[in-house]
């Protein structure tokens, strides 16, 4: 989906982190999952959980919580996997982002989307589109392929590479 198209959009999957709210674009979400076992990556960087088995392909896990400089996600019968749709360097990436909970889908008009915050936010302002306000509470929206940098997508695709080859060679032997 281009851009210009993603604009038109104004739907928003909001998911909690802690007590706050957060909010991704729908065109970046591609699945909701409930909780499932999560294989372990020896040497993986801290934020990535592991990979899962969907539907064939090896999925990325991260802790969104421990990439926002949260504590780990702690594992509740509310606690999902959202697959999204990431574009770095014009490639598209699948990865699954834990959350502590899907709330809701919103439709937000671009003009109920107040600027990011740039002074005093605990979380790297690059990574907002903006805030709005639901129900009295603000929605901080973010920007999802600005979240992962080249870097953090190339080592959680060389991380997964390299578990997808080991655990080829474990099914063949």
């Amino acid at each position: 989906m281009s851009k210009e198209k993603d604009k038109k959009i104004n739907s928003y999957l909001s998911f909690k982190l802690g007590d706050e709210e957060f909010a991704a674009h729908a065109s970046k979400v591609l699945n909701i999952l409930e909780l499932s076992k999560i294989t372990v990556v020896p040497q993986a960087p801290e934020y990535m959980k592991g990979v899962i088995n969907l539907r064939g392909t090896v999925l990325p896990v991260i802790d969104t919580r421990v990439k926002f400089g949260m504590s780990p996600t702690e594992y509740t019968t509310n606690t999902c996997i959202i697959v999204m749709d990431i574009v770095v360097d014009n490639e598209s990436v699948q990865l699954g982002a834990l959350v502590d909970a899907v709330q809701a889908v919103l439709e937000i008009e671009p003009n109920q989307i107040m600027p990011a915050p740039s002074i005093g936010s605990r979380y790297r302002s690059e990574f907002i589109d903006g805030v709005t306000s639901i129900d009295e509470k603000f929605v901080m929206i973010l920007d999802m392929d600005a979240i992962f940098s080249s870097n953090d997508l190339t080592s959680l695709l060389e991380t997964t590479s390299e578990s997808k080859i080991n655990q080829t060679i474990e099914e063949v032997g």
